[in-house]
């Protein structure tokens, strides 16, 4: 139904243009829907899974690990984009003449506070983490914020062991109810899916593909390099086959794709990626903090876009200049959470503080609709890929659960590699001293 929703969309969108510039209010409304899931699914699936092990003392040892992945992660992913920049060149021969207005918008971009120093930033990013409200992080959605408060709670939940009982059993109650919920609001997915499209197809045009052909198909190629070799090689290390979790991701990943949101997939991305054998508490804080920390598709545009918009305006960076960009990007790219139009955000106070012109953002501006929508699904499949990494890191990925989603029976696989799928499997439980695959 998502994927009927998404090429009707197009067609609309194409067709009858001032019918789909009309849609975005169905798009709206199922985001909104998804929203007031998202704060109190994440709140009693993280506390459920951290006191439900009561093995707090290992949450300093999975944090360590989830930010060793993440940083390791997003530099590939930063160097991906530099390295696709030099390769294509998009911006080479780009010649546009932008509107004033726009130009406008750009320059507001660019006053954005990004917090100063590198110092500043860090130190800021670690401030917000930490809620003056729970209410109010709840209700602006700051997904760290409530992962935060919940790690807190979670800790004090078993510090008074029997006394918290019935609060704990409240809470496991309301995560079945939420996940309950999730299935009744993703009913209404494909309506938001084909008010987004309509909407997205009916302002810009096909035509706008066309003419910015070249960094579009730069970006979407790079994307699917980091996609099918960095993610490829952790999910191999890992022992999952990467086609097998995207089909389980298939439809948080067309939700994200065709809003253009993460937060539209996520509480769907959750309950997967637990059905999937990665235990609750693990998905519960390494998927919120990855949207915060681990960006992937986010981080690789935006080395890719500092040499568009270089290149646009005729600089040739030194090798110097471009490592130093990369840098400052790895710290900016961790703060991006919560602003609108974040990455252009991001792109424009890099730009201002190396004095470089901000042309290329204008330009960017005009399709970053289509860009977003790509690089928001790298930034979700990415985090779920980071939950396995850090679940077989920690020896607690179940590889008996996620063979429905693999599809593996004697009638859809050949035997010879069935059985050696089998054989791996109990190895692997066998090591870690899970129940025999």
């Amino acid at each position: 139904m998502i994927f009927v929703a998404l090429v009707a969309g197009i067609l609309v969108g194409w067709l009858f243009p001032s019918v789909g510039s009309k849609m975005q209010p169905l798009a709206t409304v199922f985001l909104n829907m998804v929203k007031m899931i998202i704060a109190p699914l994440l709140f009693s699936v993280l506390v459920t899974g951290l006191s439900g092990h009561g093995n707090i003392r290992s949450l300093g040892r999975l944090g360590l690990k989830t930010i060793i992945y993440f940083e390791v992660v997003t530099t590939i992913a930063l160097f991906i984009g530099l390295f696709w920049g030099h390769i294509f060149k998009p911006g080479v021969g780009f010649t546009v003449n932008q509107s004033s207005a726009m130009m406008d918008v750009v320059n507001g971009m660019a006053k954005t506070d990004m917090g100063g120093s590198t110092w500043d930033i860090v130190s800021n990013i670690l401030v917000h983490a930490f809620p003056t409200s729970i209410v109010e992080a709840m209700a602006t959605g700051d997904l760290l914020q409530i992962a935060v408060f919940a790690i807190f709670f979670a800790i004090a939940v078993c510090a008074i062991g029997q006394k918290a009982k019935p609060v704990l059993d409240v809470l496991k109650s309301m995560t079945d109810i939420m996940f309950k919920f999730t299935e009744f609001v993703m009913l209404f997915a494909p309506i938001g899916v084909f008010g987004a499209i309509a909407h997205t197809i009916a302002v810009n045009g096909l035509g706008i593909m066309v003419n910015y052909a070249k960094i579009i198909f730069a970006l979407y190629s790079a994307l699917f390099v980091f996609l099918f070799v960095v993610l490829t090689a952790v999910c191999k290390f890992c022992h999952v086959p990467l086609l097998g979790l995207l089909k389980a991701l298939r439809e948080p990943a067309l939700l994200a794709f065709t809003t253009a949101t993460s937060e539209s997939a996520l509480p769907k991305a959750m309950k997967i990626m637990e059905e999937f054998g990665v235990p609750k508490n693990i998905v519960g804080f390494v998927m919120p903090t990855g949207y915060t920390f681990n960006m992937d598709g986010s981080t690789l545009y935006l080395s890719l876009a500092v040499l568009f918009a270089t290149q646009i305006a005729g600089i040739e960076l030194p090798l110097n200049e471009q490592l130093m960009i990369m840098l400052v990007l790895m710290v900016t790219s961790k703060g991006m959470a919560g602003i609108p139009r974040v990455t252009l955000v991001v792109l424009a106070g890099v730009l201002t503080s190396f004095n470089y012109p901000l042309l290329g953002v204008a330009i960017l501006l005009g399709i970053d609709q289509i860009l977003d929508m790509g690089r928001t699904t790298v930034n979700l499949i990415g985090n779920c890929v980071a939950t396995v990494a850090v679940a077989c890191w920690e020896n607690e990925f179940d590889y008996n659960r996620n063979r429905k989603y693999l599809g593996l029976s004697p009638r859809k696989f050949r035997p010879l590699g069935f059985f050696k799928y089998k054989l791996l499997m109990k190895k692997r439980a066998e090591k870690y001293g899970k129940q025999s695959a």
